[in-house]
């Protein structure tokens, strides 16, 4: 198979994973605009919230906070660390996001779990870019406009994800794309450890550190050996 044959099925497939992805995040947009509602958020500040935060479990916790009648200041605090995650993902995908200033900044934006996910999905610098914008764009606009849409029809809906059934949505979309990873034993050992320490910390922990304390499993894993990402050729 050529090299452009070759780019073009990884290309492909990163599309499919940035779909799917994509679709499985939508039913929490559609949550986020009613909560945003109910919480007495007029439409506005709930487009803005979806497009300048655009971090989902930032965004539920600030409307939440601001919904049982807390201050700015705490619901800015919350989404904060509840986002500082972004900034080991920035570490991640730095080399791939190379450019002028002010597209950096712009693709800065779209740092989320899910464009992080698809992006490192490569192993080469122009397929880990593509990656990451497909799957940063498309959960940006499907996040907004479902924002838009829960808040106009779903408005007071209560519990819309556990009552359909859909809180499983995210997380088995993120075990599908991690799940190829885990055949390497080095990766396996980091996503076993940082889930046993996510849990331990959940009962004692704020919001958000069980999640940062889960990415000290990598040091567990340095014993083990350097990880390994798939190449091409694993993701098809």
């Amino acid at each position: 198979m050529s090299d452009d044959a070759d780019r073009a099925a990884t290309r492909r497939h990163l599309r499919r994973m940035a779909a799917s992805i994509t679709a499985a995040v939508a039913p929490f947009g559609i949550v986020f605009g009613a909560a945003a509602s109910t919480a007495g958020l007029s439409l506005w500040a709930a487009i803005g919230y979806s497009v300048f935060v655009f971090g989902g479990s930032s965004q539920f916790a600030a409307v939440e906070i601001l919904g049982d009648g807390g201050s700015v200041a705490a619901a800015a605090v919350a989404g904060l660390l509840l986002n500082v995650r972004s900034l080991a993902f920035g570490v991640i995908m730095a080399p791939a996001l190379g450019g002028a200033v002010w597209r950096r900044a712009l693709m800065s934006q779209l740092m989320i779990d899910e464009s992080t996910a698809v992006g490192t999905a490569s192993e080469d610098v122009q397929s880990r870019r593509y990656g990451y914008l497909a799957g940063g764009i498309g959960v940006f606009v499907v996040w907004n406009l479902t924002t838009i849409v829960g808040f106009w029809l779903f408005s007071g809906a209560g519990d819309l994800i556990r009552d359909l059934g859909l809180d499983v949505a995210g997380p088995a979309a993120f075990l599908a794309l991690l799940w190829p990873r885990l055949s390497d034993r080095r990766q396996l050992v980091v996503a076993v450890s940082g889930a046993v320490i996510a849990v331990a910390l959940v009962p004692f922990a704020a919001p958000g550190l069980p999640i940062l304390a889960s990415m000290s499993a990598v040091l567990v894993a340095r014993a083990v050996g350097p990880l390994q990402r798939p190449g091409p050729k694993d993701l098809r």
